[in-house]
């Protein structure tokens, strides 16, 4: 903690004042049992204030009762007002209002200061939190990328490149097919964005005859920055094909909108 920009702040004039809530006052009460130099403020402001309150004034009880009994013994009971006692008695009314109203603009400054401030700690709090869940993911997609070179880079990978076909010629795909583990990767950075309502629907091939099996979708397409897609391929393939379905995937692959097509190396 910053104990100067804490103390500058104005919360400790709050909480003298009396102006927190009961929670922030136990903060504040905490605070202070850490920090001496935090509690010698406090004290020096309520010294201040009693300080003012003791100026402001406009009598002391005691000195005028006393003053009250000696000229009644005096005079016979009868108390003669002195105008220039009256005089300073309007003066220290005026400057006891005056103060009061200096003391309220003050608190109206420190409240108005600290629910600034207290915005300005929200705002930074909010962008922390952003750039800690931008951080996260960030790290996240290093930790996917890193685990998915280290599987594509193993000598048991079978790279599957799959090339553009009559619907879309300019389209490429490549798949890494694990076959002891059973999974795959799809790198489909070579293939269009799907249009809205439809997506891209991965299959196995048997060749002879020719038998398709649905390995699963390429969902969520738009928002995977890497088109990178991990799916579970338990298949004896022999070639892949992608197709463009509707959403949700069909039960046999449209062949009229197949994509990309690549078979097997050892099927070739």
């Amino acid at each position: 903690m910053d104990i100067q920009e804490y103390i500058e702040s104005g919360i400790l004039e709050l909480y003298v004042y009396g102006a927190l809530t009961s929670k922030e006052s136990e903060e504040v009460s905490t605070v202070l049992k850490q920090y001496p130099e935090v509690e010698k403020e406090v004290e020096q402001i309520e010294a201040a204030l009693q300080n003012l309150a003791t100026a402001a004034a406009p009598y002391n009880p005691e000195e005028i009762l006393a003053a009250i009994k000696a000229k009644l013994q005096g005079n016979d009971g009868v108390v003669q007002l002195n105008p220039a006692s009256q005089k300073r008695t309007r003066l220290l009314s005026f400057i006891s209002v005056a103060a009061s109203v200096i003391f309220l603009i003050g608190i109206f400054i420190l409240l108005n200061r600290t629910n600034t401030l207290r915005k300005e700690l929200q705002v930074v709090e909010i962008e922390n939190k952003s750039l800690e869940s931008k951080l996260q993911h960030s790290e996240d997609v290093l930790t996917q990328t890193k685990e998915i070179l280290a599987v594509i880079r193993e000598p048991q990978i079978i790279k599957v490149p799959l090339t553009g076909q009559q619907v879309a010629p300019e389209a490429y795909v490549n798949v890494f097919w694990d076959k002891e583990s059973n999974s795959a990767y799809i790198d489909a950075m070579g293939l269009p964005e799907p249009p809205e309502g439809f997506v891209y629907q991965v299959w196995s091939l048997k060749l002879d005859p020719l038998t398709p099996t649905s390995m699963g979708l390429l969902d969520d397409f738009a928002n995977n920055s890497y088109k990178i897609f991990s799916l579970e391929n338990p298949n004896d393939s022999q070639a892949f094909g992608i197709t463009l379905e509707p959403a949700g995937g069909s039960e046999t692959p449209t062949m009229e909108q197949l994509y990309t097509l690549g078979v097997v190396e050892n099927n070739a």
